[in-house]
């Protein structure tokens, strides 16, 4: 495989593609929006920048990333010549159907076609497409270009040649996949998204504040970053979609969302990309942490 397309140029689809063409591949980066495009672009950029300053790359593997990546607000022209496609679109069933739908008309039936979905079925995405055999699961993890591991998801039809391909191509990426079957959450959000809820509820009841629960976790559990903390930067209105498949999977209430996590994500404080969550992104909290420093020096 040569050739990736990924669709989706948000937090996820850009580290996808920044990965993907680290690593030497062609990458055609999709999204509708042509800002959105820019944005991930720009993002992308970015990152390279800070690996470059911190030695991680030369100069001459950042014009190499960014000239192996095309942005395409047209999917039919973004796909046609992938040998793989990843959709790293909103966490939508719906969403997901559709462009898996298009997709089963616009790319070749050797393609392997990939959803980076965190919990929906491969089986039931698998199922709008004519030869579902061809649909997996690659999960990868946030931020894309740091974290090791992928998780992937057999769907009930999906072959061990298509199982063995991408194992074998997350391995040249630098990162660890991990096989696994396709059930609500699949492992890492089955485990992560009860505990993050659980945070949520005990805020929600009094137990203690954000900072106390979080520290708890982070020096009591040597956790890297607290739950509520955590939530924010997967973003809440994530959360809240994945507990909801979990919760319409398993009809377990111990998957319900948290009547705060509900109430947050109907106020639109969805964490950091939205400025504030459980805790204040905003700039003018930006400001007054800068003000502080220059005050302490």
């Amino acid at each position: 495989m040569k050739n990736i397309a990924v669709i989706g140029a948000g937090t996820m689809g850009n580290g996808i593609a920044h990965t993907f063409a680290q690593s030497g591949y062609k990458v055609e980066l999709i999204d509708i929006s042509e800002e959105s495009l820019k944005k991930g672009m720009d993002t992308i950029s970015k990152n390279l920048d800070r690996m470059l300053s911190k030695e991680k790359i030369t100069e001459g593997q950042k014009k190499s990333t960014l000239g192996n990546i095309t942005t395409h607000t047209d999917i039919s022209e973004g796909v046609k010549d992938a040998d793989l496609v990843v959709e790293a679109a909103t966490e939508n069933t719906e969403l997901k159907l559709k462009i898996f739908r298009h997709l089963d008309q616009q790319t070749s039936a050797d393609t392997i076609l990939a959803s980076n979905t965190s919990s929906i079925s491969i089986t039931q995405i698998a199922s709008v497409v004519s030869n579902p055999e061809r649909v997996i699961g690659m999960h990868f993890m946030n931020p894309v270009p740091v974290m090791k591991l992928v998780e992937i998801i057999r769907g009930y039809n999906t072959t061990d040649e298509v199982t063995s391909k991408i194992m074998d191509l997350s391995e040249k990426l630098n990162k660890v996949p991990v096989e696994v079957n396709d059930y609500p959450g699949f492992v890492a959000n089955r485990i992560l998204m009860p505990m993050i809820n659980e945070a949520i509820e005990t805020l929600y009841n009094g137990v203690a504040g954000v900072y106390e629960i979080d520290t708890v976790m982070k020096l009591g559990m040597a956790h890297p970053m607290g739950p509520l903390q955590l939530a924010d930067f997967i973003g809440l209105d994530v959360c809240h979609s994945i507990l909801e498949v979990m919760y319409d999977g398993f009809k377990n209430p111990k998957y319900a969302p948290s009547p705060l996590l509900t109430n947050m994500v109907r106020a639109g404080k969805i964490g950091v990309k939205s400025g504030e969550g459980f805790y204040d992104y905003s700039e003018s909290r930006k400001a007054e942490k800068v003000s502080a420093q220059f005050k302490s020096k």
